[in-house]
């Protein structure tokens, strides 16, 4: 309990030392500006040159002041320990207030960090997939390339060879119903039959000549022309060079080919 009085009543004497130190310091601060305002005159001519005059007297001032050694405003100890935990309190406040925002500020980071990383492993993840399959598509790519182009040029000259044929198949059967070999009248008698029996027998069809003369453009492009010999019934030569389909040599009438249609 003595303890207990003693520390009230020096923590009241120290609370009236600091009581008459700030009115001391009030007091001395009223001087100064009562001092400062009977300095003061109160009307000038120029004040551009009053506000400069005050700049330099401010200035002075000022440069005194940086060269005085600052002073405690009290010697006693008790008043400089409270005044030095209240600005300790409040610098403590202040820096757990900081602490607390870098705090958060901090959480929000690791948190969009964490964030971003997952979109970072994702994205690598989606970039090592699609590398991945780029390169399979490039090693079959590689692989059927040739084969694809090989396979595909031989379904074509496949699907020709069955057109040609279809096409063949289908002139041959026309020519055949249409155009036949000439056949020899059944009323004329035997000795007239038994002539051009032998020349019938070596004619060839409107199929064959055509056949020839396809054959020929395409085997020797450069020598299109075929001899007329007495296989190529007359009738069948003037009929394909009427409608176009064969022209004679320009030097040698017994020479054909076949008309160039492209």
């Amino acid at each position: 309990m003595a303890d207990g009085r003693a520390a009230a009543q020096l923590s009241e004497a120290a609370q009236s030392e600091l009581l008459d130190m700030c009115e001391e310091q009030f007091a001395q601060l009223e001087k100064l500006q009562n001092e400062i305002i009977l300095c003061e005159p109160d009307f000038c001519e120029n004040p551009q040159e009053q506000s400069v005059k005050r700049l330099i007297a401010t200035e002075a001032e000022l440069k005194q002041w940086s060269t005085v050694e600052p002073q405690l405003l009290a010697e006693n100890p008790k008043i400089l320990l409270e005044a030095g935990k209240e600005e300790m309190h409040k610098l403590c406040s202040e820096l757990e207030m900081v602490a607390s925002c870098y705090e958060a500020k901090r959480d929000k980071l690791k948190e969009t960090m964490e964030l971003e990383q997952k979109w970072l492993e994702e994205n690598k993840q989606m970039l090592a997939a699609a590398s991945g399959h780029n390169e399979r598509l490039q090693i079959e790519k590689e692989k059927l390339s040739e084969h694809t182009v090989l396979q595909d040029i031989k379904e074509k000259i496949q699907k020709m060879k069955v057109y040609q044929e279809r096409l063949m198949e289908t002139l041959g059967y026309i020519l055949e119903k249409h155009i036949p070999l000439p056949q020899e009248d059944s009323s004329t008698n035997k000795k007239k039959k038994n002539v051009p029996h032998e020349i019938h027998e070596n004619l060839i069809s409107l199929n064959e000549i055509l056949e020839i003369l396809m054959n020929k453009a395409l085997n020797t492009p450069h020598d299109p022309y075929v001899v007329i010999d007495d296989t190529f019934w007359p009738p069948y030569v003037e009929m394909l060079l009427r409608y176009g389909i064969a022209v004679r040599h320009h030097e040698n009438n017994f020479k054909i080919r076949l008309e160039t249609f492209f």
